[in-house]
């Protein structure tokens, strides 16, 4: 019974202290009970043949893809890239440095001719670890600033644009210059206050050119020079995402021939209204392409019906600032294919609710204790097509009469109801990635980067 003169041997001839362990365990029962049972267990390699020590001090590591799995999903958790994270897991060996260096480097942020140098190093094409780095950029912010003595030159961001031939999605702000005045107590001197700035060179434009194709572009031009963003609309005629805010455009020479692109989604804010004849040159081409708009203040009655007549049709997607006059509710009737309605001010008109498009599939709105919400709740349980409301509550807007009731009828009729606090979350997450979709709310996510990058 080769079995038990296994446990009969002497523990301190074992090869391993797991297997005295073992025998010391069976070895210490208070009575032997005998049993007509004979097997054996026994087989032609020696003991120290099968049986290896177990060290508890090297445990068995993770996949790697497993882990760059879970850093992927951890970092786009809520939606919008965790850098902190993605800075700390690269630095927790080398395994994972290039990896979390890879995520870091989708989104990049130019504000200084010196940050600018570090990345164009990191990202030279002459190494094969800068080609990928350059590979993976797919975002870029950039800040051209005339007021600072070190600020990012316009050649270097054209340089730094060139590195990136998988960009997708340019964030651009340009400053002027202040200039020299003395300011009197009450009046501010006028020269002072002016910002004036130089357009991009010809050598800047023709880099511009030569690098990739942009898709999505957000201009925010904070100079007196209203001529750049005409410049960079000459040079990425490809655009499908343009967002333009600060210095309202001119209108182009009647000699300038209309913009090439089809604008998929517009967004504007401008303290004035752009004039009419620069809103019809943008979107020469964009009348049956054009899919979302939205302004972020209150736009002039003459232009939001100029939009809503020309491409009311098409448009899945309207944000306005408030609804709280008639022509703001003439304006999303006329919209027969809405799929969503965002509104950030808390004044709605209760007749919005009554003549919603039956098409809308995602209501955003500002709540407050004073929001007409009986109207949105009769509307949440008549609308077949509704699947998501999103509320931002302010001043008390979660403690509204009318609120709990706006909950059950969310529950009952499966409209998901998603209460978000954050202002600045409110408006950047529900806008989503500039990429094309027809379901709404739009998302950010890791899936939309790859799709970005392909």
């Amino acid at each position: 019974m080769g079995f038990f003169k296994f446990l009969d041997s002497n523990p301190q001839d074992s090869t391993t202290p797991l297997i005295s362990a073992v025998a010391n365990k069976f070895m210490t029962t208070t009575s032997a009970v005998e049993h007509d049972i004979s097997f054996d267990l026994t087989t032609t390699r020696p003991l120290s043949a099968r049986c290896h020590p177990i060290s508890s001090s090297s445990p068995i590591p993770l996949p790697l893809e497993v882990v760059l799995s879970i850093i992927e999903e951890a970092t786009y958790a809520d939606g919008t890239p965790d850098n902190d994270l993605l800075r700390r897991c690269a630095l927790v060996c080398r395994a994972w440095s290039f990896p979390s260096q890879k995520l870091l480097f989708t989104s990049v942020t130019l504000r200084s001719q010196t940050a600018c140098n570090s990345f164009r190093v990191a990202v030279t094409r002459s190494t094969a670890k800068g080609r990928i780095l350059g590979d993976t950029v797919v975002r870029m912010r950039a800040v051209i600033d005339h007021n600072q003595p070190f600020g990012l030159s316009e050649s270097s961001f054209a340089e730094a644009v060139n590195q990136c031939p998988h960009l997708y999605d340019l964030n651009l702000s340009f400053y002027g210059r202040a200039s020299p005045g003395d300011d009197i107590v009450g009046a501010p001197d006028v020269s002072r206050m002016r910002r004036s700035a130089p357009s991009f060179n010809e050598n800047t434009l023709t880099l511009l050119r030569s690098g990739p194709t942009i898709s999505a572009l957000a201009f925010n031009n904070w100079s007196e020079n209203a001529n750049t963003l005409t410049q960079l609309l000459d040079v990425w005629p490809s655009l499908r995402s343009l967002a333009i805010s600060g210095t309202p455009p001119e209108a182009p020479s009647p000699f300038l021939a209309p913009f090439p692109g089809s604008l998929e989604e517009l967004r504007m804010n401008f303290q004035t209204s752009p004039s009419l004849e620069f809103v019809n040159w943008l979107l020469h081409n964009s009348v049956t392409s054009l899919r979302a708009v939205e302004f972020e203040r209150e736009p002039s009655a003459q232009l939001l019906h100029a939009f809503t007549d020309a491409h009311g049709a098409e448009l899945h997607s309207l944000a306005l600032p408030s609804c709280h006059l008639p022509e703001h509710v003439k304006a999303v009737q006329s919209c027969p294919q809405l799929k969503e309605l965002r509104i950030e001010n808390t004044s709605v008109l209760p007749k919005l609710w009554r003549v919603l498009p039956a098409t809308v599939e995602h209501i955003a709105l500002g709540v407050d204790l004073n929001t007409s919400l009986q109207p949105l709740v009769d509307a949440v349980r008549t609308s077949e097509s509704l699947g998501s409301v999103t509320v931002h509550p302010s001043n008390g807007g979660e403690k509204h009469a009318v609120f709990p009731v706006l909950k059950m009828a969310c529950a009952y009729q499966g409209v998901e109801l998603r209460v978000v606090h954050d202002i600045k979350t409110f408006r950047t997450q529900l806008r989503g990635d500039p990429i094309p979709t027809s379901v709404f709310p739009r998302t950010q996510s890791l899936n939309n980067i790859y799709l970005m990058r392909s």
